[in-house]
């Protein structure tokens, strides 16, 4: 139980890293259908037991003994509210199945397509979605990544790595009001995609940039008081897109995380993050390198 109807469940073990990497599972792909955020491999089937089975009325369902529910095992599940069923959209060049929460700022787009090229789908929002993850779910291949803080447009992320922003020579993702666009001969026909979409809605959340300073102090604002934090450097390599959240760090100082490019068990920084009342402020250079530019997506 969570008190809603989730459409996106993000499960992570937390204790060990043995068999446990980050399984998202979706409204619009179905039940027991899984994406790895730490790995390139092609969306697989769970078979229908130790995997997310159902999507509930007030959360989600786990049968038998497995992989997001081992036996002894710390989980953690982050679940976002789309906009439940897909519904067809015929915004782009190519008709989607989108799930939107417009008022929460997501959605949930699947490609329905054939075709080379740059070609747009619409997304649902009534915005452009500034933080966008799409993966090819038939084929092994990385995760494509729209993120704010990428020194031009024909700039990308993986999630999957930990490298720094990509330069494609050309725009291969981008957005506006109302489609999300990809340049399919670098990630495949939308046919093949699935692609999360998140905007900033004043009051619930934000997706931003800043410049490290590599000590405490530093306070981003957000006019909210974060929950929830996905973090990664985008000017340079070597850094974990990082999450932190008020369940599994309880204390002022949040210095618990977990990595989405990697399976490893959660780990506890040396300097951590406070959540404030209307943003949050860096205690130390853990996730806030000195002069690097980083993205972060926040929720209330």
């Amino acid at each position: 139980g969570v008190g809603f109807s989730p459409d996106l469940v993000w499960i992570k073990k937390r204790n060990s890293a043995s068999n446990s990497s980050h399984m998202l599972f979706d409204i619009v792909r179905g039940v027991d259908k899984v994406i790895i955020t730490d790995s390139t491999q092609a969306q697989y089937d769970g078979g229908g037991t130790g995997y997310q089975t159902s999507f509930n009325t007030d959360g989600f369902s786990i049968t038998g003994n497995g992989f997001v529910n081992q036996s002894g095992n710390t989980f953690v599940a982050w679940c976002f509210k789309a906009g439940g069923a897909a519904v067809a959209n015929t915004d782009g060049d190519v008709q989607s199945n989108v799930s939107a929460n417009v008022a929460g700022g997501f959605s949930i787009v699947k490609g329905t397509g054939s075709g080379s090229g740059v070609q747009s789908a619409g997304h649902g929002l009534s915005s452009a979605p500034e933080f966008i993850l799409v993966k090819n779910i038939n084929v092994t291949d990385n995760w494509f990544c729209l993120v704010p803080g990428l020194t031009s447009t024909s700039y990308y992320m993986r999630i999957n790595t930990t490298d720094g922003q990509q330069n494609a020579g050309t725009p291969i993702i981008f957005a506006d009001s109302t489609t999300v666009s990809v340049r399919q001969n670098s990630m495949g026909p939308w046919g093949n995609l699935i692609a999360y979409c998140f905007a900033s809605v004043p009051g619930y959340s934000k997706v931003g940039s800043f410049v490290g300073t590599g000590a405490a102090g530093l306070k981003i604002d957000l006019d909210f008081e974060p929950a929830y934090i996905l973090t990664k450097r985008v000017s340079s390599s070597g850094a974990s897109w990082s999450i932190i959240d008020n369940k599994r760090s309880t204390g002022s100082d949040k210095k618990n995380y977990l990595q989405a490019n990697s399976s490893a068990a959660e780990a506890t920084s040396s300097s951590g993050i406070t959540f404030n009342t209307d943003g949050f402020t860096f205690n130390g250079s853990s996730f806030n390198t000195n002069g690097a530019t980083h993205m972060y997506y926040a929720i209330a």
